[in-house]
C-alpha cells in the first residue's frame, strides 16, 4: 500500500508589475490607467504631479473602479519639477502623499532624499521618515539617486543629503531605481544584495551610463535588469516592480509597444523557476 503523499511546496507568486503614470508622459494620469488595463499590468504607481488627477483621491478611485487596476504606490512630489506641488514644505508633501496612499489602499510611498539646500529637512530626514512610517502604517521607501554633473569636465556635485546612495543610510525601506544606478555608475546587483530585505520597491528601467537620467526600456541599456529581477524572484521578493520608462517622444503605437515590451521583460525574469 503506497505511503502518504508528501505535500508539494507551493511556489511563491511572482511580484506584481505596475505601471508608473510618468511612463505615459506627456499624456495624463487617466491615460496611464487605461494603458495599464489594456496591456495587462497588475497596478499603477501614481506620480503626484501638476496633473490635478494625481492629487485627487476621489478621481483616482473612480479610475481604479473603471479600469479594474489598483494603485499599488504613490510617488511623493519631491522632484525638482514638482517643487511647488502641494506647497513648498517637504514634510507636508510627504504627509499628503501618505494620506493619499491610505485613501487608495496603496502600501508604499516613494520619496527622494532631500536636496542639499533643504538642510533643515535633511537634518531630521531619517527620523522623520521612521516616525511617519510608524504613525501611518505604510512603507516610506527612499529612492536611490545619483550625483549631478556640472561644468565642461562633468565635475560631480553632491546634490542630495545625507547622500544619494541609500545603502549606508538608516532607512527601513528603500526603492531601487535601475535608471539611477546607470547614471550614478552604481553596481545595481551589489546594491540590491546589500539592501537585502530593506529593498521593498523596484523602479524598472535601464540606462547607458550617460550623465542624464534616461529611463530606457529594460534591456536597451547597460544595466543588469534581468539579473536583478531574477535575484529578487529567487529570494522571494514580496514588493512591487514598477515600470518607469520614458516614452515622451513616442507616438501612441510606439508607446504601447515599449510598455508592452517592458511588461513582458519583467514577467519573463520574475517568473518562478520550477523546482
Amino acid at each position: 500500500m503506497p505511503g502518504p503523499r508528501t505535500p508539494r511546496r507551493r511556489r511563491p507568486a511572482a511580484p506584481r508589475v505596475a505601471l508608473s503614470t510618468s511612463s505615459v508622459y506627456p499624456l495624463g494620469c487617466a491615460a496611464a490607467f487605461a494603458t495599464a488595463a489594456r496591456l495587462g499590468y497588475d497596478g499603477v504607481e501614481v506620480m503626484v504631479w501638476t496633473d490635478p488627477l494625481t492629487r485627487e483621491a476621489g478621481a483616482l478611485r473612480r479610475l481604479v473602479e473603471h479600469h479594474g487596476v489598483p494603485v499599488v504606490s504613490v510617488h511623493a512630489p519631491t522632484l525638482l519639477v514638482t517643487q511647488r506641488v502641494w506647497g513648498t514644505d517637504p514634510w507636508e508633501k510627504v504627509d499628503r502623499s501618505l494620506d493619499l496612499a491610505a485613501e487608495l489602499g496603496a502600501g508604499t510611498v516613494v520619496l527622494h532624499p532631500p536636496f542639499r539646500w533643504q538642510r533643515d529637512y535633511a537634518r531630521g530626514f531619517a527620523d522623520g521618515v521612521a516616525l511617519r512610517e510608524e504613525r501611518a502604517g505604510l512603507r516610506l521607501a527612499v529612492e536611490n539617486m545619483y550625483p549631478w554633473k556640472a561644468g565642461a569636465r562633468s565635475r560631480e556635485v553632491e546634490a542630495y543629503l545625507p547622500h544619494w546612495d541609500p545603502v549606508a543610510q538608516p532607512y527601513d525601506h528603500v526603492t531601487l531605481d535601475l535608471s539611477h544606478t546607470a547614471t550614478a555608475g552604481s553596481d545595481a546587483l551589489s546594491m540590491a544584495a546589500d539592501l537585502g530585505p530593506r529593498l521593498v520597491h523596484l523602479h524598472l528601467a535601464d540606462g547607458s551610463g550617460a550623465p542624464r537620467d534616461e529611463h530606457l526600456v529594460p534591456g536597451r541599456g547597460t544595466q543588469p535588469c534581468g539579473e536583478v529581477l531574477e535575484a529578487l524572484a529567487t529570494r522571494g521578493f514580496a514588493g512591487d516592480v514598477v515600470v518607469e520608462v520614458s516614452t515622451r517622444r513616442a507616438d501612441d503605437e510606439r508607446r504601447d509597444l515599449d510598455l508592452a515590451e517592458s511588461l513582458a521583460f519583467a514577467r519573463l525574469h520574475l517568473a518562478p523557476v520550477p523546482s
